[in-house]
This record gives C-alpha cells, structure tokens and sequence, in this order.
C-alpha cells in the first residue's frame, strides 16, 4: 500500500496540485481558492507539453485539467497520455475543466471517469466545496482506488465489503458498489455480477448500474432477455454511448461483424476521440468491404491523433492506402479527386515525417499502387521489380499493402505467401486480434478466388456487355459487388445487367437474390438527387419485370 499517497491525501498542506489551462486568469482563480483551503504546493501548465514535463519532475496527487488546451492538444488525448504514463492513476484526483457541454465532449470524458468535472467559469467557493467532497471520498476509499490500481481485484471486493459494512461511510455506498461491479466483472465473475447488479438495481438506478447489469449478461451470451431494456438505454443520452459499445464487443465475440460494425461507428460517432475505437472501426470497416468506411475511420485516426501518444507516420500512411483501395470503387470522376489527395497527403507525409523515419519501401509500394490505379502498369510493375523486397517486414499493414499491390499485377504466389507470413505475425487472443485474424483469412479465400480488384471486374463486366457476353458480364459484377457491397456504381451496373437479361429471358432465377441485395444497397445509401433518380428507375424497371413473370406464372396455373 501506498502509505505516502494516502496521509498526503489527508493533509492539504502536503498536497501536490497540477493545473493545465491556457488561460492564466484561471490559474489565479485556483491557486487563491486553493490556497483558502491550505493547499500550498500548486503547480501551473499552460500547455499539454509542459503539463507533462512537469509530471516528469514530480508526482501530483491532484490533476485540473482543461479539455480545450488548444496550443499542442485537447485536455483527452493529454490525460490519455499521463495514464498510459501512470503519472494519473485511481488514487489521483483528476477534475475536468470546460466551457463546453456537447455530448461527445462528455462521453469523452466519462471514458477517461474523471473524478469530477468542473464547468467554467469557475466559482471559488464552489471549487472548495467540491475539491474538498471529492478528496474525502479519495480518503475514506483509498483501499479499493489503490487495489483496482494494482489490478488486485479479489481484494478490491474484500475492502469494498469491508466499507459496505462500515455504517459511517454509508453516504459513499454508491461509489464503493460501482467499485465493487467494475471488480467482479474484471474477474469475468458473470453470474455473481449478473446478481450484485440485480441487487443494486433495487436501490440505485444509475446509469452505470444499467450498463454493468448488461454487461454481464451480454458475457453470458443472454441478449435476448434484455432487448427491451438495450432498446431503453439506447435512447436514453447517459447510457446510449456505453450501450453501443458493449454490443459492438457482444458481436465480435459472436462473429457477427456486420452487426458489430454498425455498433461501432454508432459509438465512434458519439464519441470520436478515442483511437482504439476508431481503428476498431477501421478493422471492422475492411472486414465488411465498406472501402468508404475503411478511407473515414483512417481519417479520423490521423487528425484524432495529431499530437498525441498515438502519433506516427504510419496513421498517414493508412489513410493514403485506403483511399487507394477506395479508387477501386468508384466513378473515374471521384477516383481522380481520391488519387489527387493521396498524392497531397504523400506530401504533408514527407513534410511532417521525413526527416525522422525511412519511409522508402512504404512509399514504393503506395507509388506503384498509384500508378497502377492511374493504368500506367508497365511503369508499376518495374517499380515493384526493382525496388520492393519479397520478404515480410516487422508491420502487417506494409505487408498488407505489398499483398495488394502484388495482387494488382497479378504477382497472386507473392501475394498468397506474404499473406501466410503475415497470419503468422498475429498474437493474441483480444478482440482485435480477432478481427484482424478473420480479416487476414477473408484476405486469402478471397484473393484465391477472385484474381481482379473491383475496378477491373466492373471494367471486365462492361467489355462483356459491349459483345452481348450477359452472363460472364453478370459474374464479374458479381465478383466485383462482392469485394465492395456499398458501391452503388456497381450495384446500378449489375441491375443494369440483370435487367436486360430479363428482357432477354437469359436470367436464371439463381440470381434473384442479388437484385435483392443491390437494392438494399440502394436503400442503406444516402444518395444524391440526381443518383436516386436513376436508381428509382432502375427499380422501377425491375419490379415491372418482375411483376409480368410473377402474372404470367399466375396464369400458366
């Protein structure tokens, strides 16, 4: 046990406060309201940068921070880097300061579970009365804070039953069973946190007591007893977030990607901030083929990340690729837009990294991508052949894009190699590493099947459609539709088709099932006035079609 901690928490004048704002008005205003209360030692940041310094030099027991320290980076991704640090832990105080109140702010600042937060402008006596709460409840609960710290849980649940017990910390009992959930559910102890949550749903009806009582019957694979109440939660602004991630992580587990993707990027939304849920997204988004999603999710990784402890070229370098996979899918028109900004950002790239990393072969592999996807393959094939080592390197995503620009020329052996050597780099049995498995394995069936990217087989399908050729046509766009099932290019090329075999009385009714599925393709889609007018003809087209041979069916009985 950490005794120095715990007699400074119970003496204000050993206290060490940490503030990091950049406004110096409200570093006065705190160092006078806490020295009121006897609280000398106060330190002051006006940047993330020097806040860190700082808790390089010294342990803080208390943490003030802002949310918007706009001069290097937001008070999230700060706070984010002193607990990956440990120079914030569950013994330290840790209060959020802001002005603002929009919801991903708070579902970002519930994932970090502040002690307190803290709105300005900021009223001094109401900082003493809270600061003053808070450190009281940091005291009389230390036992439990340093033990889940410690990762000891079974002994985080004796000293919470053991202050339970305690009639004089009776006004703390809300925070000593949140405690005692969040302990029993680390030990995977389902059943008994199904029961401890029935029990405390009896007296409290927090949001936090909701959302643990779903999560241990979600780890028992009982969904269907509470879809009422999932269905409450979601609407509900307190819960909404928590709900959507905790169904995400149930259908990974159950390998129901698509549901757990739909999940995720309801959560990501509502709160953007936080990487590993974003590159949860992005894994997720290559898993189902949503080659936009894919180009979104690394997006949002690079600018979420920008400064922070996340920060590396290779963020840069995933959104260049995936923008490259996404020229794959679309009109001539946007690829040439996508390939105009991939070749902006391999710029920024060697601005802002250059100096620092060796991105030779990475950048290699994304030229010869380019121009390949600009059909100058004679000049990406010698790039390859000259420049690009068969052997893996230590990153399965430069590996991933050397599999794809070996399967683009057509080079399927290096590509089905590199692929087994990358299954061999996966450790790990975390949900992440279980998306990534399975998406590796999709990668290999799919690149053994399927010898073209999307672009190729739509090009492929309207070659045959030029010489009448419906049915090889049918299956490239079937191929094609496959490897990105939101395209809406090819989900209108491959009605086109089917439409004009119909006509024809070519089409085999084996092949209903994928009208079917472009027209949900079409429905999911937020299109754009003149692109629905199309598809709505389309359509129309269609169900005509199909009307007549349902009548005639009808008649022929």
């Amino acid at each position: 046990m950490d005794v120095d901690i715990k007699n400074r928490l119970m003496n204000f004048e050993q206290l060490r406060v940490l503030v990091i704002d950049d406004n110096l008005l409200i570093h006065d205003v705190l160092k006078k309201s806490l020295y009121e209360l006897g609280i000398r030692m106060v330190s002051c940041a006006q940047s993330a940068y020097y806040g860190v310094r700082l808790c390089n030099e010294k342990k803080f027991d208390i943490v003030i921070c802002s949310f918007n320290v706009n001069s290097d980076r937001d008070g999230f991704h700060l706070l984010e880097e002193l607990k990956v640090k440990g120079f914030v832990t569950r013994t330290t105080v840790l209060i959020f300061l802001s002005t603002e109140t929009d919801k991903s702010l708070v579902n970002a600042i519930i994932e970090l579970d502040p002690d307190d937060f803290w709105a300005k402008p900021l009223v001094p006596k109401l900082v003493q009365d809270r600061l003053v709460h808070t450190l009281k409840v940091k005291q009389q609960l230390f036992n439990i804070y340093y033990t889940l710290d410690q990762r000891e849980y079974s002994k985080a649940i004796y000293f919470a039953d053991r202050c339970l017990a305690d009639q004089s910390l009776i006004k703390y009992k809300a925070h000593i069973l949140r405690m005692k959930g969040e302990a029993l559910l680390k030990l995977l102890e389902y059943s008994e946190a199904e029961i401890f949550y029935k029990g405390v749903l009896k007296e409290f009806r927090y949001g936090w007591v909701y959302i643990g009582y779903v999560q241990s019957l979600l780890k028992q694979g009982r969904i269907d007893e509470i879809k009422a109440l999932i269905t409450t939660l979601i609407e509900k602004p307190e819960t909404c977030f928590a709900t959507h991630d905790l169904l995400a992580q149930y259908y990974i587990e159950h390998e129901n990607y698509q549901a757990a993707y739909e999940e995720i990027k309801k959560a990501t939304a509502l709160s953007p901030r936080n990487i590993d849920r974003n590159r949860k997204s992005w894994d997720l988004a290559r898993l189902n083929h949503d080659h936009q999603g894919q180009y979104l999710a690394t997006q949002n990784i690079a600018k979420q990340a920008k400064n922070s402890i996340h920060d590396s070229p290779e963020l840069m370098l995933n959104v260049i690729r995936s923008a490259i996979d996404l020229v794959c899918t679309v009109s001539d028109e946007n690829a040439e837009k996508l390939l105009t900004q991939a070749e902006k950002y391999i710029k920024r790239l060697e601005v802002d990294y250059g100096r620092e990393h060796d991105l030779t072969q990475q950048l290699v592999v994304i030229q010869a991508r380019l121009w390949n996807a600009k059909k100058m393959t004679d000049k990406a094939q010698r790039l390859i052949d000259s420049q690009i080592s068969l052997r893996p390197s230590v990153s399965i995503e430069d590996n991933l894009d050397k599999v794809k620009v070996f399967h683009e020329l057509g080079m399927r052996e290096e590509a089905a190699l590199l692929l087994q050597a990358i299954k061999n780099q996966i450790l790990g049995d975390s949900l992440t590493s279980q998306v990534i498995n399975r998406y590796i394995e999709q990668e290999t069936q799919e690149r053994s099947d399927i010898h073209y990217t999307p672009k190729h087989l739509h090009e492929m399908a309207e070659e045959h459609v030029k010489k009448g050729r419906y049915l090889p046509a049918l299956e490239a766009i079937i191929q094609a539709q496959h490897l990105a099932p939101t395209s809406i290019k090819f989900a209108s090329s491959l009605m086109n088709i089917m439409i004009t075999m119909k006509e024809k009385n070519e089409l085999d009714d084996a092949y209903l099932e994928y009208a079917v599925k472009a027209i949900t393709t079409f429905e999911a889609a937020n299109l754009g006035e003149a692109t629905q007018a199309v598809v709505n003809k389309l359509i129309e087209r269609w169900k005509a079609l199909t009307e007549k041979d349902q009548v005639k069916s009808e008649d022929e009985q």
